[in-house]
């Protein structure tokens, strides 16, 4: 099952995230994909660690997410944005290789047995236009990604102001 989680910043998802995994499983796993940019990330990294009891397994992995088992286990994974920063900082803002490794890897993680994946992720073209010709390179690549997974998800929710909003409602209910 897969669970895809979608909105503007400081909508919402993530707390929404946490509390659907933590209805799913006593003892959920939290994927953190962010890279420790500059001290400013590492207090954000920080707060959210703190966030989660002792009941979360916390794994930090900025890309290669399918080397992590999530058989029979629900996972929550925070954020797609950030993962895929990974690939197109790594793969010095080409957009269509760090897509075409993104899917790869997210058809490698997705195919594991009786996985359960929350997967969050940002609406960045929904906003202001970006500035710089990087910036909207960024947007298109996440653009693509998220219709890509969306495609892929057995539901989506979009956070509005801390309200979910089932877009495409799960069949298994």
């Amino acid at each position: 099952m897969i669970y895809l989680i979608t909105g503007g910043e400081r909508s919402g998802k993530s707390s929404y995230a946490q509390n659907l995994a933590l209805k799913l499983s006593d003892t959920p796993i939290y994927v953190a994909t962010a890279r420790k940019w500059d001290d400013d990330f590492q207090n954000r990294i920080d707060r959210h660690q703190q966030e989660r009891d002792e009941r979360w397994t916390n794994i930090e992995k900025e890309k290669h997410l399918s080397e992590i088992d999530f058989s029979g286990k629900v996972a929550l994974i925070d954020c797609v944005t950030l993962w895929l920063t990974n690939f197109f900082v790594d793969t010095k803002n080409d957009v269509a290789l760090s897509l075409e490794e993104a899917k790869k890897e997210f058809l490698a993680m997705a195919k594991q047995e009786n996985a359960t994946l929350i997967i969050v992720t940002n609406e960045i073209g929904m906003g202001v236009h970006a500035e710089t010709h990087i910036g909207r390179k960024f947007t298109e690549l996440q653009g693509w990604m998220n219709q890509f997974l969306a495609a892929n998800a057995d539901e989506v929710v979009l956070m509005v102001s801390g309200i979910p909003v089932k877009i495409k409602p799960s069949q298994f209910q």
